[in-house]
């Protein structure tokens, strides 16, 4: 039936759309003249659909199409069976199709998606978190299909963009749209608006995994953390990020806050947030495991600890056994040892060998009884609640490895999923 006799669809927001599917044949009217967009879609008219759609899609499934309640002389029975071998709609465990039953909106994208062979590029989580305010509703079968369906830009929420609706039927105009969508042709581009179709909005301002992050590290030139321990780190971002137009998306100065965790008998940055003009938000990347190490009999060690950070665990091994004066540590990497005396020996003189270190909190607390006589008053600690306490001889310095990261050529991020720059 021709677009010019469907009669209730004029302002329809997907008009355009529904009269272009109706000029080719992959979609009729009712003996009324009228389209009823708002009713639902069952599984054989969907079938009917996109089978009319996607003619030439080769056939990954030759042997299916059977079902127990699809009968040969059922009016949907070719397009059912063409759909099945396609890849696009499959049965159910007891072998029927169901084919009177209405079509979810997720079963609906999935089938476009599977039938079409997309996989997602992009993190599942992040990508629907960040497109639909109610991704938790989405099943966990159809999450992998959905968020290729979006990467797609198949996807089509209407009258709002961020509401999915998974569960909910999907009606004539939903699927046309989603066809439209789909078809991916000059003839069908443009005939629904960008502002349904999510990911169009976000894209010039979407980071994609993967992504280099530029850091620097102020608080010392070194960080020094045992091989075990887990200490919180903030660097910051020396140079803007930006987009393929030159728009700045992460401006210089922005701070990612993370933690350095045992990795592979080494230790790794993981990113966990990043503040952006005063505002927090989630924040995923990386760098590369670090596995320069050494221990306390390293002759070269006071040198390293020179203007250096140390984490907790290192501090407090280091303690117990470096030796016969009195130090002061500036920095160690935040905890309960912040400003806390940490003494082996009383009385000694008292240098700067470690001045401008920073250290963490486990290594605070261990370097007073390494270092020999000294004292060690620890103003940064990288965290941990041994930081501050003496442990009085009981570490064999063979043992004490402490990893050494130097920030500049160590600490190069890469984002490990996508983020959405917020408006």
């Amino acid at each position: 039936m021709a677009q010019s006799q469907l009669t209730d669809i004029a302002g329809l927001w997907a008009e355009s759309c529904i009269t272009s599917l109706a000029g080719r044949g992959i979609i009729n009217g009712y003996p009324d003249r009228s389209f009823r967009p708002n009713a639902p879609v069952n599984r054989a008219e969907f079938a009917t659909m996109v089978a009319t759609a996607f003619p030439n899609v080769a056939n990954v499934n030759p042997g299916a199409g059977q079902f127990s309640d699809i009968s040969s002389g059922y009016w949907a029975s070719s397009a059912i069976r063409s759909v099945s071998q396609k890849g696009f709609l499959s049965g159910y465990p007891d072998g029927s199709f169901r084919p009177t039953q209405n079509i979810p909106r997720a079963q609906a994208l999935i089938a476009l998606s599977s039938g079409l062979n997309y996989q997602p590029d992009q993190s599942v989580t992040s990508t629907l978190a960040t497109n639909f305010s109610d991704s938790g509703s989405i099943p966990s079968y159809a999450r992998n299909g959905i968020a290729a369906a979006t990467e797609k830009q198949i996807v089509v929420n209407y009258p709002t963009l961020q509401n999915l609706r998974p569960n909910q039927v999907a009606t004539r105009a939903e699927v046309a749209a989603f066809l439209c969508q789909a078809l991916k042709t000059s003839q069908e581009s443009g005939l629904i608006s960008s502002q349904y179709v999510p990911g169009t909005q976000v894209s010039a301002s979407q980071i994609p995994s993967g992504t280099l992050v530029p850091v620097a590290y102020e608080e010392g030139d070194r960080i020094i953390v045992s091989a075990t321990e887990t200490a919180p780190v903030s660097l910051k971002l020396y140079r803007n990020i930006r987009n393929a137009n030159g728009d700045i998306l992460i401006p210089s100065g922005s701070v990612i806050n993370g933690q350095l965790e045992p990795r592979d008998g080494g230790s790794q940055f993981v990113a966990q947030s990043i503040v952006i003009d005063g505002q927090t938000y989630d924040f995923n990347a990386e760098s590369q495991v670090i596995t320069r190490t050494t221990t306390a009999r390293d002759p070269n060690l006071i040198s390293l600890l020179r203007n250096a950070v140390l984490g907790g665990g290192a501090a407090a091994g280091l303690s117990t056994v470096i030796g016969d004066e009195r130090i002061t540590i500036e920095k160690v990497l935040s905890g309960v040892a912040v400003g806390t005396a940490v003494e082996a020996n009383q009385g000694r003189k008292v240098t700067s060998i470690l001045r401008d270190t920073v250290i963490g909190a486990a290594i605070a607390t261990g370097v007073s009884k390494v270092v020999g006589n000294e004292t060690i008053t620890a103003e940064k600690v990288l965290s941990g609640a041994a930081a501050g306490a003496t442990i009085g001889g009981l570490i064999d310095p063979d043992r004490v490895k402490v990893v050494i990261i130097e920030p500049n050529q160590d600490l190069n991020l890469t984002m490990t999923e996508s983020f959405s720059v917020p408006n």
